[in-house]
């Protein structure tokens, strides 16, 4: 009997653990696993939520006290993250029970219809998003014509799973509700812009747009494109912005493969807020992958953050008088500014994986100059990479160098984090290069100089004789050995130019 009764309770405890682990196994059928983590953002919790908290510390100010929906982008945070949280920062004061994320189709080409995340959650590092099941049903029932409950949709869609961890940082409490639109068809993201405004109507709800703008041409091109499309979509008219975006296609710009990926969302978003009230939109931000001290201007993404609002009026923002500085005088706090920004780009690629947009600093170091970063050890040399030819906006290429010198000068080891206390900081601005006609022209402690011979080709900035005590010819032989020459190379067929630099360093101003 004893034999029985424990065979019984076995048993019951045995059905109590299967049934617990198939409704655990079907509670985590219904979470989406991140898919981008480690790759379009960190996969470490820890990087991730102190990246957004940067992100928003930089981030533009409210314009606006009424707003409706964001349109923001979804590329690589080391990318288009401060544009994002631009986007976030207009909303970051309100307080939102749900945030429906409109995502547009990368991954399955033949799909025109709206797809819903039924049940469940988004999972990223910081945790799992939990989905308002109330406000998907909803939306299936206000139109059952374009809306489907699929989660394969979902499956390898970045342009919601990128959005996720900004909701679960600034409304931590907050439910979400993804959306695919699946086409940029003007008439169903209408449908659906008012299916999901009446839904929302009574809610606390944020709509979020997920786009990039211009994918591919150069950076002046892309400003040009991207300009037009921020334009058109604030107008908050579907079929304006639709007209717009076929008229880069008509214009047949170089390299430009569309002017949105995420058309039908923000078509969707215009309908939407045009339903709830909102009267107008307003351009938060704009930058390219170009603008980024690790990107390319010949080959570019667009970013921008907009927010649709039901306000008539805009705050108006706070500009700081910079009048009494001259333009081209780097000013000590010019200096100051170059040198705080090169070691925070150092230390946010350490602490968080990204970077930080260089923006929003005088025109002085704006102008296009050449720049090399120095790093310092306790008085040694752990680090310079510069580049010669003045390109490309001073901070930025302020940002871009010390990346470099930091992590890819191949006389030394990548630094470390735990290296970053112990190294000072030097710049060295560059003057434009000018052709000599022979060594004889070299002033050892003035000039920088730069050797080119037969494809070879080396480069010393004006302070690194006088610090090696070298006199005119030890410099030159260097130079050779440094160019992958022999000592004396210079005597015969190469050629020189010179420059001059403003070198400062963190060590003044301690």
């Amino acid at each position: 009997m004893k034999i029985l009764r424990l065979c019984l309770l076995l048993f019951v405890i045995g059905l109590g653990f299967a049934v617990a682990c198939q409704a655990k196994k079907g509670a985590d059928a219904d979470i989406r696993e991140p898919v981008v983590a480690g790759k379009f953002y960190t996969d470490s919790a820890v990087k991730l939520k102190l990246a957004i908290e940067k992100f928003l510390d930089d981030a533009i100010p409210a314009r606006v006290t009424k707003p409706v929906a964001i349109i923001v982008p979804h590329a690589g945070y080391i990318f288009s993250g401060q544009i994002c949280a631009d986007g976030f920062k207009q909303v970051s004061g309100g307080q939102y029970d749900v945030v429906v994320i409109l995502g547009t189709n990368h991954t399955n080409p033949g799909f025109e219809k709206i797809s819903l995340y039924p049940a469940g959650g988004f999972r990223t590092p910081l945790g799992t998003a939990l989905i308002d099941s109330d406000v998907v049903s909803s939306l299936r029932a206000e139109d059952p014509t374009d809306c489907v409950l699929d989660k394969s949709l979902h499956e390898r869609e970045h342009s919601i799973e990128v959005i996720v961890p900004f909701v679960q940082v600034i409304f931590p409490r907050a439910r979400i509700v993804p959306v695919i639109i699946g086409a940029p068809d003007v008439q169903m993201c209408m449908r659906f812009g008012q299916a999901l405004a009446k839904v929302l109507k009574h809610k606390r709800a944020l709509i979020v747009a997920s786009s990039d703008l211009s994918h591919y041409p150069e950076a002046k091109a892309a400003n040009t494109v991207d300009k037009e499309t921020l334009d058109a979509i604030t107008k908050l008219d579907p079929g304006i912005l639709r007209s717009t975006i076929q008229s880069h296609t008509d214009r047949r710009i170089p390299q430009l493969s569309t002017s949105a990926c995420g058309e039908a969302p923000v078509m969707a978003a215009l309908a939407a807020s045009n339903a709830l009230g909102a009267v107008r939109g307003v351009v938060v931000s704009y930058a390219n992958s170009g603008d980024s001290s690790i990107g390319d201007s010949s080959r570019v993404v667009g970013y921008g953050a907009v927010v649709l609002t039901a306000d008539e009026t805009e705050i108006r923002a706070h500009k700081s008088d910079q009048s009494s500085l001259v333009p081209g005088e780097l000013q000590p706090t010019d200096k100051k500014t170059l040198l705080a920004f090169a070691r925070e780009t150092i230390s946010r690629i350490f602490l968080t994986d990204t970077v930080p947009l260089a923006r929003g600093f005088h025109p002085t170091i704006q102008q296009p100059r050449g720049v090399f970063v120095t790093l310092k050890k306790k008085g040694e040399l752990r680090g310079c990479i510069g580049r010669i030819l003045g390109d490309e906006p001073l901070c930025k290429l302020v940002g871009a160098m010390a990346i470099q010198a930091a992590l890819n000068d191949r006389r030394f080891s990548p630094l470390s984090p735990d290296e970053l206390n112990d190294i000072d900081i030097e710049i060295s601005v560059l003057t434009p290069m000018k052709q000599i006609s022979g060594t004889g022209d070299i002033v050892v402690g003035r000039d920088g100089v730069l050797l080119n011979k037969e494809g070879h080709s080396a480069v010393f900035l004006p302070q690194v004789a006088t610090e090696q005590g070298w006199n005119r010819k030890e410099m030159l032989d260097n130079l050779c050995l440094k160019a992958g020459l022999h000592e004396g190379c210079w005597n015969k067929g190469a050629r020189f130019s010179t420059f001059q630099a403003i070198v400062f360093s963190e060590e003044e101003f301690k």
